[in-house]
């Protein structure tokens, strides 16, 4: 008989989902938007959630019905496209930026205000912190008992005593609209949201999560998507409050700083102004628990993923990624934009479609007719994309503007929606001549 989980292990799951995600980025993108927003703020925010909290969410219940891993997810593309395809997803998303970048992020925000900035205190500081990161990953099965019942709530208070104090003693009255956000809040929300990555990250973080549920007993795929697909809720919900809740803090701290600050450094100007030295004391451990637990959920995901496909133990894959992604922070966080930047808007296109053609094609009988043509043509507007981003071609000036919302970098949705729609209906009319001739 098939062991089920008590309501708050479900809950602790919910809490480490909850963990994995909410990375420095998270923190810190939200009072920039809040702040440029204004007055603006709740349709903005509410644009911004649909993106970063509902695709993600989506992600994880479209790898949840398929068995929790992406390997699962992009069978229908054929082998070695699905495989090429993860590969890319959990290198961008592990040891050659998203990884990396958690330290030297959490480093800048939370060590730097209290030290000398030099690369000996970088590389300390790395040497430590990837030190308790290797250690959290070593066991996947713990990761429940780890981070959702003990480094989880740390971080909770944390950002509960952050938010509450932004939601009911805010710097000051919330700033007038800047000019982008006068008209269509809800689509620049919608689109800076998409630009958070955090469906890649859910597509990596999806195994981590099934794999935690089976160590703790449950066997029967059934309740792995339940518990999963409960994890996911618990997550967004929190989520959610936190964004709303840094949302407000950054539309209420014009009087504190500059029009184009930062997320960092609203959150810095605002706590010291609030809590003083206590404040920013209490940033630092949000932020390094934050990052700490997005990388070890990284790290996890790829040990999970790389020991299954290369003749390695779980463990090699972890110290080995671990240690380069300890090197690869050291080269500091300029230098990880530049590289990655066009890798990761190369393929967020790709994340995004594949997830919505899997929960698609759940009722097709060939769903790999749709998914093949559909996501060719993805591929091919991600690689343009990618190569504007990294200069290769013009960013304007070429035929690709003409196409709808190409200035948001979604020149590629009208070409894929038009790419859908005719393969559903090639595939409409294939089985349509089957059936006939059957007759």
């Amino acid at each position: 008989m098939t062991k089920t989980l008590r309501p708050l292990d479900v809950l602790a799951l919910g809490f480490m989902t909850f963990a994995l995600f909410l990375g420095a980025g998270n923190v810190i993108f939200p009072p920039s938007a809040g702040l440029a927003a204004g007055e603006q703020m709740l349709p903005t925010a509410i644009g911004f959630l649909l993106t970063a909290v509902g695709l993600p969410l989506l992600t994880l219940i479209a790898l949840a019905r398929v068995g929790g891993g992406l390997a699962e997810l992009t069978s229908p593309l054929g082998y070695w496209p699905g495989l090429l395809l993860s590969v890319a997803v959990y290198l961008a998303i592990g040891p050659l930026f998203a990884t990396p970048r958690t330290a030297v992020v959490s480093y800048e925000l939370g060590v730097v205000p209290f030290v000398q900035d030099s690369w000996q205190a970088l590389l300390g500081y790395s040497t430590l912190y990837f030190a308790a990161v290797i250690f959290l990953a070593l066991k996947p099965g713990q990761l429940v008992d780890r981070v959702g019942k003990y480094i989880t709530p740390i971080l909770l208070i944390g950002l509960v005593l952050l938010g509450a104090a932004a939601t009911f003693f805010p710097a000051g009255e919330m700033a007038s609209v800047a000019p982008d956000y006068k008209e269509g809040a809800l689509v620049k929300g919608f689109l800076q949201g998409y630009l958070t990555m955090d469906t890649l990250g859910a597509l990596v973080y999806g195994i981590v999560i099934t794999t935690a549920i089976r160590d703790r007993g449950v066997g029967t795929e059934r309740l792995i998507t339940r518990y999963t697909v409960m994890a996911a809720l618990v997550a967004a919900m929190g989520l959610s409050l936190v964004y709303f809740a840094l949302f407000y803090l950054g539309s209420t701290s014009s009087a504190l700083v500059g029009a184009d600050a930062n997320g960092g450094e609203i959150l810095s100007a605002y706590v010291q102004f609030r809590f003083g030295t206590a404040g920013s004391l209490l940033l630092a451990v949000v932020i390094i628990l934050a990052c700490m637990t997005t990388a070890v959920g990284l790290l996890t995901a790829c040990g999970e993923f790389f020991s299954k496909l290369l003749p390695f133990s779980y463990a090699q894959v972890v110290w080995a990624f671990g240690v380069f992604s300890m090197l690869v922070a050291n080269q500091g966080l300029d230098s990880l934009i530049k590289v990655s930047i066009p890798v990761l808007v190369g393929l967020y296109p790709l994340a995004i479609v594949l997830v919505c053609l899997s929960l698609l094609g759940q009722r097709l009988a060939r769903p790999q007719n749709i998914m093949r043509p559909v996501m060719l043509v993805t591929l091919v507007f991600g690689v343009i994309d990618g190569l504007k981003a990294a200069g290769f071609i013009p960013a304007e000036g070429t035929w690709l503007d003409i196409l709808p919302l190409a200035g948001q970098s979604l020149g590629w949705l009208i070409p894929v929606l038009v790419t859908l729609l005719l393969a559903i209906l090639i595939e409409y009319l294939r089985l349509g001549r089957l059936v006939t001739q059957a007759d």
